[in-house]
């Protein structure tokens, strides 16, 4: 099973829509394998962000994901990343469909609720930034067989 990362961004939990984007994707069939709740601090954003460093809105986007708690979630599923990636919807929300998270939810490029993965490579590394392995818990669910077929 293909593993992401997901930030419910400080905007979201502001807004008490951590439980609605969460229960969208679950409701996708992706299976929670780690959630954490807590304030991040300037260094992991400024690693997480590390592709940003001198771009003009790098500073924002440090004060901005650090100003309130977050969660930090392991998605997994057949195609984890490209399914949350579609169900987030495009970056800038005003771009995103109808139907997608951001496109339901959100209005400006710069409160779009929610971060994925970009990649099976982006979310390995991703991952380690918040998790241990020892705190990432692969388990099946008597539903999966309905959401995933089996491998040949």
């Amino acid at each position: 099973m293909e593993r992401t990362l997901v930030l419910v961004k400080p905007d979201a939990m502001q807004r008490g829509l951590a439980g609605e984007i969460i229960s969208r994707l679950e409701q996708r069939g992706l299976r929670i394998a780690a959630l954490r709740l807590f304030q991040m601090d300037a260094d992991l954003a400024r690693r997480h962000y590390a592709e940003h460093e001198g771009k003009g809105f790098y500073e924002g986007l440090v004060a901005y994901i650090t100003a309130s708690p977050i969660i930090a979630a392991v998605f997994e599923g057949t195609g984890a990343v490209e399914v949350v990636r579609r169900t987030m919807g495009a970056t800038n929300p005003a771009a995103a469909e109808a139907g997608t998270i951001r496109g339901d939810l959100a209005v400006e490029v710069g409160r779009n609720l929610i971060h994925g993965s970009d990649s099976p490579e982006s979310a390995r590394r991703e991952i380690g930034l918040f998790f241990d392995e020892s705190g990432i818990q692969s388990y099946p669910r008597d539903l999966d067989r309905w959401v995933f077929e089996a491998p040949d």
